[in-house]
């Protein structure tokens, strides 16, 4: 069984340092320019979400904003070959640094407590059954809020999208046109098969018109006659004696 937390990231610098954990960047030159992207659009995803950003975050991203910004701004040249040691993300990394620290040792502490709890002291005999272990259930293997946005974010991508289509009566019948053609047939001897179309704009008016040439020929009141070197065929009417 998994288990989902929704508080994950303890703070902006925790989420920081999930990024360069995950992309596997040099926390002492860290592309500021990707980073602060990424940290904007987690926040737009947990505003998608509907969830309360806080405070701290918007204020770590208003930082990293004025971080990438001074890092754009011209840097006057070194007097007498002395070196250049401005950078604006120093304040940045010293923070993210300490935090690591911390962070690992909390998760030090957090083993520590673990292997303590299952000792037992002296003298106590009572015999218990073996806990079944779920070992996917671990720290490491847990989705994180970040994960889980993207899923989501997954799911509304590929949801279908709905296809809406018009129907609508055609404004001629197969027995209107199939007189139409009789008539035309009535006026002379043969009728070619595009000539029954010049008039016509309609693609539902062709479609109609079309199925009214085929069930004349299947009832048998007109001939089809296909004439070599002409992308056309003729149509004449049947005499009722054949």
């Amino acid at each position: 069984m998994f288990r989902i937390s929704l508080e994950e990231f303890e703070g902006p610098l925790d989420l920081l340092l999930f990024f360069i954990k995950r992309d596997e960047l040099d926390i002492y030159n860290i592309p500021i320019s990707k980073i602060t992207g990424d940290f904007i659009a987690y926040i737009h995803a947990m505003r998608r979400l509907n969830l309360e950003v806080a405070a701290e975050f918007i204020y770590m991203a208003s930082m990293l904003m004025s971080i990438k910004a001074r890092m754009l701004l011209p840097r006057a040249e070194p007097v007498d070959g002395e070196a250049d040691e401005f950078d604006p993300r120093t304040e940045l990394v010293q923070r993210l640094l300490e935090y690591k620290r911390i962070k690992e040792g909390a998760s030090e502490l957090e083993l520590m407590a673990l292997d303590r709890e299952r000792m037992f002291p002296r003298g106590y005999f009572e015999e218990l059954e073996p806990a079944v272990i779920d070992e996917m259930d671990e720290p490491v293997n847990r989705p994180t809020l970040y994960h889980l946005m993207l899923a989501y974010q997954s799911v509304l991508d590929n949801m279908p999208k709905v296809r809406t289509q018009n129907v609508t009566d055609a404004p001629v019948t197969v027995e209107e046109q199939s007189a139409l053609i009789m008539a035309r047939l009535g006026e002379r001897l043969q009728v070619s098969f595009t000539s029954l179309f010049q008039e016509f704009r309609e693609a539902i008016v062709i479609v109609v018109t079309f199925l009214a040439v085929l069930e004349l020929c299947r009832n048998r009141k007109i001939s089809v006659i296909v004439k070599e070197g002409v992308n056309d065929f003729w149509i004449s009417q049947r005499d009722h004696a054949e």
